[in-house]
Protein backbone atom coordinates (compact mmCIF):
# COMPACT_ATOMS: atom_id res chain seq x y z
CA UNK A 1 0.00 0.00 0.00
CA UNK A 2 1.47 3.62 -0.79
CA UNK A 3 1.82 6.82 1.42
CA UNK A 4 -1.29 7.89 -0.21
CA UNK A 5 -3.43 5.06 0.17
CA UNK A 6 -6.53 5.00 2.30
CA UNK A 7 -6.75 1.99 5.20
CA UNK A 8 -10.53 2.64 4.74
CA UNK A 9 -13.13 5.83 4.84
CA UNK A 10 -13.13 6.91 7.96
CA UNK A 11 -16.42 9.66 7.18
CA UNK A 12 -19.10 7.11 7.41
CA UNK A 13 -21.74 6.62 9.82
CA UNK A 14 -19.72 4.81 12.50
CA UNK A 15 -21.42 4.17 15.79
CA UNK A 16 -21.36 7.35 18.23
CA UNK A 17 -22.81 9.50 15.22
CA UNK A 18 -26.20 10.20 16.80
CA UNK A 19 -26.39 13.56 18.10
CA UNK A 20 -25.68 14.74 21.25
CA UNK A 21 -25.82 17.51 23.48
CA UNK A 22 -24.96 18.27 27.48
CA UNK A 23 -22.54 16.01 29.31
CA UNK A 24 -22.13 13.38 26.06
CA UNK A 25 -20.47 16.16 23.95
CA UNK A 26 -16.87 15.68 26.08
CA UNK A 27 -16.75 12.06 25.61
CA UNK A 28 -18.30 12.28 21.50
CA UNK A 29 -14.83 14.88 20.85
CA UNK A 30 -12.52 12.47 22.87
CA UNK A 31 -14.04 9.75 20.80
CA UNK A 32 -13.22 11.54 17.65
CA UNK A 33 -9.64 13.15 18.88
CA UNK A 34 -7.31 10.83 17.54
CA UNK A 35 -9.33 10.90 13.72
CA UNK A 36 -9.12 14.94 14.52
CA UNK A 37 -5.84 14.64 15.41
CA UNK A 38 -4.03 13.13 12.33
CA UNK A 39 -6.11 15.31 9.49
CA UNK A 40 -5.01 18.06 10.85
CA UNK A 41 -1.30 16.38 11.75
CA UNK A 42 -1.11 15.54 8.07
CA UNK A 43 -2.17 18.93 6.99
CA UNK A 44 0.22 21.08 9.32
CA UNK A 45 3.02 18.73 9.82
CA UNK A 46 3.59 19.79 13.20
CA UNK A 47 1.85 18.42 16.15
CA UNK A 48 2.22 21.55 18.65
CA UNK A 49 0.01 23.18 15.64
CA UNK A 50 -2.09 20.11 15.19
CA UNK A 51 -2.77 20.26 19.55
CA UNK A 52 -3.40 23.95 19.22
CA UNK A 53 -5.88 23.39 16.45
CA UNK A 54 -7.71 20.48 18.61
CA UNK A 55 -7.71 23.22 21.37
CA UNK A 56 -9.92 25.65 19.00
CA UNK A 57 -12.06 23.04 17.79
CA UNK A 58 -13.08 21.87 21.34
CA UNK A 59 -13.52 25.54 22.50
CA UNK A 60 -15.71 26.04 19.50
CA UNK A 61 -17.82 22.26 20.45
CA UNK A 62 -18.17 23.12 23.84
CA UNK A 63 -19.73 26.51 22.81
CA UNK A 64 -21.96 24.69 19.73
CA UNK A 65 -23.19 22.23 22.73
CA UNK A 66 -24.54 25.27 24.76
CA UNK A 67 -26.50 26.74 22.58
CA UNK A 68 -29.95 25.66 21.67
CA UNK A 69 -30.48 23.69 18.83
CA UNK A 70 -27.31 21.16 19.87
CA UNK A 71 -29.29 18.24 19.23
CA UNK A 72 -29.52 19.14 15.36
CA UNK A 73 -25.60 17.94 14.99
CA UNK A 74 -27.00 14.63 13.84
CA UNK A 75 -23.98 13.63 12.62
CA UNK A 76 -20.45 14.98 15.43
CA UNK A 77 -17.91 12.96 13.32
CA UNK A 78 -18.44 15.61 10.12
CA UNK A 79 -19.34 18.70 12.54
CA UNK A 80 -15.87 18.73 13.95
CA UNK A 81 -13.67 17.57 11.07
CA UNK A 82 -15.18 20.55 9.34
CA UNK A 83 -14.52 22.84 12.47
CA UNK A 84 -10.77 21.25 12.89
CA UNK A 85 -10.26 21.59 8.85
CA UNK A 86 -11.35 24.99 8.76
CA UNK A 87 -9.45 26.04 11.81
CA UNK A 88 -6.10 24.16 10.32
CA UNK A 89 -6.21 26.71 7.30
CA UNK A 90 -7.29 29.91 9.32
CA UNK A 91 -3.13 29.17 10.76
CA UNK A 92 -1.64 28.81 7.61
CA UNK A 93 -0.90 31.90 7.18
CA UNK A 94 0.93 32.23 10.33
CA UNK A 95 2.50 28.60 10.23
CA UNK A 96 3.92 29.66 6.60
CA UNK A 97 5.28 33.40 7.86
CA UNK A 98 7.10 30.91 10.14
CA UNK A 99 8.71 28.47 8.40
CA UNK A 100 9.99 31.49 6.37
CA UNK A 101 12.27 32.45 9.26
CA UNK A 102 13.00 28.83 10.18
CA UNK A 103 16.69 28.24 10.09
CA UNK A 104 18.10 25.54 7.41
CA UNK A 105 15.88 23.09 6.11
CA UNK A 106 12.43 22.68 7.64
CA UNK A 107 11.00 18.83 8.06
CA UNK A 108 8.22 17.70 9.77
CA UNK A 109 7.74 16.70 13.37
CA UNK A 110 8.37 12.88 13.92
CA UNK A 111 5.50 11.78 15.08
CA UNK A 112 5.68 8.42 17.15
CA UNK A 113 3.28 5.73 15.77
CA UNK A 114 2.05 2.44 17.06
CA UNK A 115 3.37 -0.86 15.21
CA UNK A 116 -0.60 -1.71 14.99
CA UNK A 117 -2.78 1.21 14.81
CA UNK A 118 -6.90 1.12 15.16
CA UNK A 119 -8.03 0.99 11.90
CA UNK A 120 -11.08 2.56 12.83
CA UNK A 121 -9.96 5.81 13.59
CA UNK A 122 -6.75 6.52 12.13
CA UNK A 123 -5.57 5.92 7.68
CA UNK A 124 -2.22 4.37 7.12
CA UNK A 125 0.51 6.74 8.43
CA UNK A 126 1.87 9.17 6.15
CA UNK A 127 5.76 8.65 5.90
CA UNK A 128 8.37 11.70 6.15
CA UNK A 129 9.31 12.01 3.09
CA UNK A 130 5.57 12.35 1.80
CA UNK A 131 4.90 15.20 4.58
CA UNK A 132 8.12 16.88 2.69
CA UNK A 133 6.51 16.54 -0.74
CA UNK A 134 3.02 17.51 0.55
CA UNK A 135 4.60 20.80 2.14
CA UNK A 136 4.75 22.02 -1.73
CA UNK A 137 1.27 22.01 -2.45
CA UNK A 138 -0.90 24.69 -1.66
CA UNK A 139 -3.14 24.53 1.27
CA UNK A 140 -6.39 23.70 -0.29
CA UNK A 141 -4.35 21.63 -2.42
CA UNK A 142 -3.24 19.47 0.94
CA UNK A 143 -6.11 19.31 2.51
CA UNK A 144 -8.23 17.64 -0.28
CA UNK A 145 -5.56 15.33 -0.73
CA UNK A 146 -5.28 14.48 2.37
CA UNK A 147 -8.85 13.97 3.15
CA UNK A 148 -9.06 12.21 -0.12
CA UNK A 149 -6.19 9.66 -0.66
CA UNK A 150 -5.22 9.39 2.96
CA UNK A 151 -8.64 9.26 4.55
CA UNK A 152 -11.01 8.00 2.07
CA UNK A 153 -13.27 11.08 1.91
CA UNK A 154 -15.35 11.57 -1.18
CA UNK A 155 -14.78 14.64 -2.86
CA UNK A 156 -19.04 15.21 -2.45
CA UNK A 157 -17.98 15.60 1.26
CA UNK A 158 -14.29 17.92 0.99
CA UNK A 159 -16.91 20.28 -0.69
CA UNK A 160 -19.17 20.24 2.06
CA UNK A 161 -16.56 20.90 4.36
CA UNK A 162 -14.55 23.61 2.50
CA UNK A 163 -17.94 25.08 1.75
CA UNK A 164 -17.11 24.51 -2.27
CA UNK A 165 -18.40 23.03 -5.25
CA UNK A 166 -17.67 19.51 -5.51
CA UNK A 167 -16.26 20.53 -9.27
CA UNK A 168 -13.72 22.33 -7.87
CA UNK A 169 -12.08 19.66 -4.93
CA UNK A 170 -11.99 17.40 -7.78
CA UNK A 171 -10.43 19.82 -9.91
CA UNK A 172 -7.62 20.73 -6.56
CA UNK A 173 -7.76 16.99 -5.72
CA UNK A 174 -6.77 16.64 -9.85
CA UNK A 175 -3.84 18.95 -9.72
CA UNK A 176 -2.42 17.67 -6.20
CA UNK A 177 -2.74 14.25 -7.61
CA UNK A 178 0.20 15.00 -10.48
CA UNK A 179 2.30 17.25 -8.23
CA UNK A 180 2.86 14.57 -5.84
CA UNK A 181 2.92 11.48 -8.72
CA UNK A 182 5.67 13.58 -10.30
CA UNK A 183 7.46 14.06 -7.33
CA UNK A 184 7.06 11.02 -5.03
CA UNK A 185 8.10 7.39 -5.88
CA UNK A 186 4.94 5.34 -6.35
CA UNK A 187 6.84 2.05 -4.17
CA UNK A 188 7.19 1.75 -0.68
CA UNK A 189 9.90 -0.26 0.17
CA UNK A 190 9.44 -3.63 2.52
CA UNK A 191 9.67 -2.70 6.06
CA UNK A 192 11.57 -5.10 7.19
CA UNK A 193 14.57 -4.55 3.90
CA UNK A 194 14.32 -0.80 5.36
CA UNK A 195 15.02 -2.00 9.10
CA UNK A 196 18.21 -3.92 7.94
CA UNK A 197 19.40 -1.17 5.77
CA UNK A 198 19.21 1.77 8.30
CA UNK A 199 21.23 -0.71 10.85
CA UNK A 200 24.06 -0.79 7.88
CA UNK A 201 23.98 2.39 7.13
CA UNK A 202 24.27 3.42 11.15
CA UNK A 203 27.34 0.82 11.79
CA UNK A 204 29.06 2.30 8.51
CA UNK A 205 28.36 5.68 10.04
CA UNK A 206 29.71 5.20 13.73
CA UNK A 207 32.01 2.43 12.77
CA UNK A 208 33.97 5.16 10.41
CA UNK A 209 33.70 2.73 7.56
CA UNK A 210 33.60 5.14 4.33
CA UNK A 211 33.89 2.09 1.99
CA UNK A 212 30.94 0.71 3.19
CA UNK A 213 28.52 4.09 3.25
CA UNK A 214 29.62 5.02 0.26
CA UNK A 215 28.13 1.72 -1.22
CA UNK A 216 25.20 1.74 0.74
CA UNK A 217 24.36 5.52 -0.53
CA UNK A 218 22.79 6.16 -4.13
CA UNK A 219 25.15 8.47 -6.23
CA UNK A 220 22.50 11.09 -6.38
CA UNK A 221 21.27 10.72 -2.61
CA UNK A 222 19.72 13.70 -0.80
CA UNK A 223 20.06 14.71 2.94
CA UNK A 224 18.17 17.14 4.81
CA UNK A 225 19.18 17.70 8.35
CA UNK A 226 16.48 19.86 10.14
CA UNK A 227 18.55 21.49 13.64
CA UNK A 228 16.34 24.50 13.38
CA UNK A 229 18.91 26.70 14.89
CA UNK A 230 19.04 25.03 17.98
CA UNK A 231 21.43 22.21 17.20
CA UNK A 232 23.70 20.51 14.53
CA UNK A 233 22.32 20.75 11.09
CA UNK A 234 24.05 20.14 7.43
CA UNK A 235 23.63 24.02 6.40
CA UNK A 236 21.25 26.46 5.00
CA UNK A 237 19.81 23.70 2.27
CA UNK A 238 19.37 20.13 1.64
CA UNK A 239 22.94 18.06 0.91
CA UNK A 240 22.93 16.25 -2.38
CA UNK A 241 25.25 13.83 -4.18
CA UNK A 242 26.58 10.84 -2.21
CA UNK A 243 30.20 11.92 -1.38
CA UNK A 244 28.92 15.33 -0.16
CA UNK A 245 26.81 13.30 1.84
CA UNK A 246 29.01 10.41 3.29
CA UNK A 247 31.83 13.79 4.61
CA UNK A 248 28.94 15.31 6.04
CA UNK A 249 27.86 11.92 7.94
CA UNK A 250 31.24 11.24 8.72
CA UNK A 251 31.82 15.14 10.27
CA UNK A 252 29.21 14.20 12.21
CA UNK A 253 29.79 10.71 13.28
CA UNK A 254 33.46 12.12 14.50
CA UNK A 255 31.85 15.00 16.62
CA UNK A 256 29.14 12.87 18.53
CA UNK A 257 28.52 13.22 22.31
CA UNK A 258 29.95 9.79 24.14
CA UNK A 259 26.95 7.48 25.32
CA UNK A 260 25.45 7.68 22.42
CA UNK A 261 22.34 5.01 22.17
CA UNK A 262 20.19 3.58 19.02
CA UNK A 263 16.89 2.81 19.48
CA UNK A 264 14.86 1.62 16.74
CA UNK A 265 11.25 3.09 16.28
CA UNK A 266 8.31 3.50 14.03
CA UNK A 267 8.19 7.27 12.92
CA UNK A 268 5.30 8.46 10.63
CA UNK A 269 4.96 4.11 9.93
CA UNK A 270 8.17 3.70 9.13
CA UNK A 271 10.74 2.05 10.19
CA UNK A 272 13.43 4.50 12.06
CA UNK A 273 16.78 5.46 14.02
CA UNK A 274 16.54 7.50 16.82
CA UNK A 275 19.39 8.37 18.78
CA UNK A 276 19.12 9.11 22.60
CA UNK A 277 22.11 11.35 24.92
CA UNK A 278 21.53 9.67 28.36
CA UNK A 279 17.54 9.55 28.07
CA UNK A 280 16.78 12.42 25.68
CA UNK A 281 16.46 12.34 22.30
CA UNK A 282 19.02 14.13 20.04
CA UNK A 283 18.10 12.84 16.53
CA UNK A 284 15.30 11.32 14.46
CA UNK A 285 16.24 9.69 11.31
CA UNK A 286 14.24 7.99 8.49
CA UNK A 287 16.07 6.75 5.35
CA UNK A 288 14.56 6.66 1.38
CA UNK A 289 15.72 3.51 -0.34
CA UNK A 290 16.06 3.11 -4.02
CA UNK A 291 13.42 0.57 -5.92
CA UNK A 292 15.62 -2.33 -5.53
CA UNK A 293 15.80 -1.48 -1.88
CA UNK A 294 19.75 -2.08 -1.63
CA UNK A 295 20.79 1.75 -1.50
CA UNK A 296 19.43 5.25 -0.02
CA UNK A 297 18.29 7.61 -2.00
CA UNK A 298 17.09 10.12 1.27
CA UNK A 299 18.47 10.94 4.06
CA UNK A 300 15.54 12.87 6.67
CA UNK A 301 17.77 13.54 9.98
CA UNK A 302 15.62 16.07 12.71
CA UNK A 303 17.75 17.42 15.69
CA UNK A 304 16.13 20.26 16.33
CA UNK A 305 14.84 19.56 20.43
CA UNK A 306 11.84 21.15 20.05
CA UNK A 307 10.46 18.43 17.50
CA UNK A 308 11.63 15.75 19.44
CA UNK A 309 9.63 15.74 22.86
CA UNK A 310 6.93 12.98 21.70
CA UNK A 311 9.89 9.95 21.41
CA UNK A 312 10.44 8.56 23.97
CA UNK A 313 13.52 6.44 25.39
CA UNK A 314 11.09 3.72 26.14
CA UNK A 315 8.81 1.84 23.41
Amino acid sequence: MSDATASGSVSGEAAGDAGVAGDGGTAVFLAQRELLFSIVYNMVGSVADAEDVLQETWLAWAARLGTPGAEEIVNPRAYLVRIAVNRALARQEAIRRRREDYVGPWLPEPLATPLEPDPAVRAEAVSLAMLVVLETLTPLERVVFVLNEVFGYPHTEIAEILDRSPAAVRQLAHRARQHVQARRPRYRADPGVRQQVTERFLAAVFGGDMDALLRLLAPDVTAWVDGGGKAPAAGPRPVHGRELVARLLSRRAARRPGGMDVRYRQVNGDPSAVLFSEDSPVAAMVLELTPDGEQISGIYAVTNPDKLSNLTREA
